[in-house]
C-alpha cells in the first residue's frame, strides 16, 4: 500500500516534502543540531540537511555532555567539504552566543561565574560563556603554586572591562576575593557578643600587642589587656603562629574593629590587694622592674608596688636604685599606701627600720656638746656625721670667732673627728646645725681691749689679695691692710714685695666691733 501512495505522489508534492523536511543553510549561522554518533576524534551531528555535519570532540570544553541524542548549538563553518559533509564548530557557537548572552545581561562591575580554563602569558583564560582575560596580578593568587592551582577552578570573578569591538573581556578574582573576605568579615562580626569566648592564631606583632586570626577576621590584644603583671613587649608571652583563646572586649562592627583580651579570663588580682596587703603590712615580693626613680615589686602575679628612690634608706643617698637592688631580688618592704583606681602601691624598705631622726631632739638637744667625723666639705661649710643617718653642718662662719676664712678646708679636713656645739634642730627638715666657735667664750671683747686706733703694732702677714694684704695680729685675730693704706708705689705688685709669713709693722686706722673688723695702715706717722 505504501509503495502504491509512493508511485502516485506528483512532482509539486515531492518538491513540498523536500522543502518542509530539508532546511536551508548558510555558512556563518547558527542553528541546534542532534549528536547521532560519536567517533574517534570527531562528532557527527544532525543538522536536518541533506547531509550530516561533524566536528571534533576537542571543541567540548565538558566531554560527560557528548552523548547520543543531546541537543548541542552548532556554528556552520562550511556547507560541504571535500567529503561531502558539513563543517561545523561548536567552539564558535559558543563564542557568538556567549557574547550575546553577556551583552545582554551584564555590564562592566557585574559579578560572573566562570571556569579557569588555561594559563597563558601575563595570566590566565577564563570561560564565562566567552574567553575572558584573567590578569595575573588580579588573581588573587600569590606564588607559581597558588596560580597553578586556579586552572580547572569554577570561581566568581568581576567584569572589569567590556570592549564589545573586539570582543574583548578583562576580568578580575581578586576584587571578589575581598569581596568575599569583607563578606564573611561582617558575617563573622554579626555572629560575635562581647564577653564571649574565641580561639585564634598570633598573626602580627607590635610593639603595642598583637593581632590575633579569628578566622576571617583579626582583633587587637592590646599589650595592657594580656595580663594583670607588667610586660615591656608582647613577644615576651606570644609568638607567631601561637593558638590562644581570648575574651571578646569590645566589637565596632561600624569601623570593623575587635579589642580582645587575655588577663580577662582570670579575676582581677587588684580586688583583694586591700585585704591582702593593708596598710603597714611588711610583705615579701620579687624586684621585675627597676627604673631611675626606684625599683617594681611583684607582690603576686599581677599585683605590684613601687620603692621610690627616696624610699630605700634613712642612712644613704642613693642615686642610682641598683646599688642595692637587682631584677630577681626577693625583698622585704612595708605597704605605705594603696590606690585600687590607678592600680598603684608604694612600698618602703627604710621603714622597716627606725627612723634615726626620730629621736634627734632627745639625743641631740640644742646646745649640746657633741662629736662626729666630717664627711665632706664645702665652699660654705662642713658636713659631720653625728651618727648613722644624722649629719649636721658646721657653716663656715661658725668656724672661729675672730678669722675671715675663704673655705673652711683652710682649718678642717675631711675625715678628721671634730667636737661642736648643736646650735639649732630643723627634724621636720632633717638639719643640724653645730658651731665649733661657740665651744669657747667670744675673744672679741678682750682682743679689743688690747689694740686701740693709732696703735702701732707688728704682725705677720697671712693672706695677699687683690684689694689688700690680711695681717695676723694674735693667733685669733686679723686686721687688713687695704691696698688704699699701702705706698702707691708698691701698691700694684703686692706679691712682688710682700710674703706671706713676713713681719710688717702697722697702724690700727678703724675698729668696726659690728662687723668686727680691724683696719691697717703702713702709712705711720714717725713725729
Amino acid at each position: 500500500m505504501a509503495e502504491e501512495k509512493k508511485e502516485t505522489l506528483s512532482k509539486e508534492e515531492l518538491a513540498e516534502i523536500y522543502a518542509t523536511t530539508i532546511k536551508t543553510l548558510e555558512e556563518g549561522s547558527i542553528i541546534k543540531g542532534k549528536i547521532v554518533d560519536i567517533r574517534d576524534n570527531d562528532v557527527i551531528v544532525d543538522i536536518g540537511y541533506k547531509a550530516e555535519g561533524f566536528l571534533p570532540k576537542a571543541e567540548f570544553v565538558d566531554p560527560s555532555v557528548i552523548k547520543i541524542g543531546a541537543e548541542i548549538d552548532v556554528y556552520i563553518d562550511d556547507l560541504e567539504n571535500e567529503q561531502g559533509m558539513v563543517v561545523l564548530s561548536k567552539l564558535k557557537a559558543d563564542r557568538a552566543l556567549g557574547w550575546e548572552r553577556i551583552l545582554e545581561n551584564y555590564k562592566e562591575g557585574d559579578l560572573i561565574e566562570g571556569r579557569v580554563v588555561r594559563k597563558v602569558k601575563g595570566g590566565f583564560m577564563v570561560d564565562i560563556g566567552v574567553e575572558a582575560f584573567l590578569p595575573a596580578s588580579l588573581s588573587g593568587a600569590k606564588g607559581p603554586a597558588v596560580m597553578d592551582k586556579l586552572v580547572g577552578q569554577t570561581l566568581k570573578f568581576r567584569i572589569v572591562k567590556m570592549n564589545k569591538p573586539r570582543r574583548n573581556v578583562i576580568v578580575s578574582r581578586k576584587d571578589v576575593v575581598l569581596l568575599e573576605k569583607e563578606e564573611a568579615k561582617k558575617k563573622m562580626l554579626e555572629s560575635m557578643k562581647e564577653g564571649e569566648l574565641r580561639t585564634g592564631i598570633v598573626k602580627n606583632i607590635t610593639d603595642y600587642g598583637a593581632f590575633i586570626d579569628l578566622g576571617g577576621v583579626d582583633g587587637l590584644l592590646h599589650i595592657t589587656d594580656m595580663t594583670w603583671g607588667r610586660i615591656s613587649h608582647p613577644s615576651e608571652m606570644l609568638a607567631l603562629g601561637d593558638k590562644i583563646e581570648v575574651v571578646i572586649l569590645n566589637i565596632d562592627k561600624e569601623n570593623s574593629k575587635i579589642s580582645l583580651g587575655l588577663k580577662q579570663k582570670t579575676e582581677n588580682p587588684w580586688k583583694e590587694v586591700e585585704r591582702k596587703f593593708p596598710l603597714g603590712a611588711h610583705v615579701k615580693g620579687k624586684v621585675v622592674n627597676i627604673v631611675p626613680y626606684g625599683a617594681f615589686v611583684e607582690l603576686e602575679k599581677g599585683v605590684e608596688g613601687l620603692i621610690h628612690i627616696s624610699e630605700f634608706s634613712w642612712t644613704r643617698k642613693i642615686h642610682d636604685p641598683h646599688e642595692l637592688v637587682a631584677i630577681g631580688d626577693i625583698v622585704e618592704v612595708v605597704v605605705l599606701s594603696i590606690d585600687i583606681e590607678n592600680k598603684k602601691i608604694a612600698l618602703s624598705i627604710k621603714q622597716l627600720e627606725q627612723d634615726p631622726w626620730s629621736k634627734i631632739t632627745s639625743n641631740f638637744p640644742v646646745g649640746a656638746k657633741v662629736k662626729g667625723k666630717i664627711k665632706h666639705i664645702t665652699d660654705y661649710g662642713a658636713f659631720v656625721e653625728l651618727e648613722e643617718g644624722v649629719e649636721g653642718m658646721i657653716h663656715i662662719s661658725d668656724i672661729s670667732w675672730t678669722r675671715r676664712l675663704r673655705n673652711p678646708a683652710e682649718v678642717l679636713k675631711k675625715g678628721e673627728k671634730v667636737e661642736a656645739v648643736v646650735l639649732s634642730l630643723d627634724q621636720e627638715n632633717r638639719r643640724v646645725n653645730l658651731g665649733i666657735k661657740q665651744l669657747v667664750p667670744d675673744p672679741w671683747p678682750q682682743l679689743i681691749e688690747r689694740f686701740k686706733v693709732d696703735s702701732v703694732i707688728e704682725g705677720k702677714i697671712s693672706r695677699i689679695t687683690n684689694f689688700g694684704v690680711f695681717v695676723e695680729l694674735t693667733p685669733e685675730l686679723e686686721g687688713l691692710l687695704h691696698i688704699s693704706e699701702i705706698d702707691p708705689s708698691v701698691a700694684n705688685k703686692l706679691e712682688e714685695v710682700y710674703k706671706i709669713g713676713d713681719k710688717l709693722k702697722v697702724k690700727i686706722i678703724k675698729i668696726d666691733q659690728e662687723k668686727r673688723q680691724i683696719g691697717l695702715s703702713t702709712k705711720i706717722d714717725n713725729k
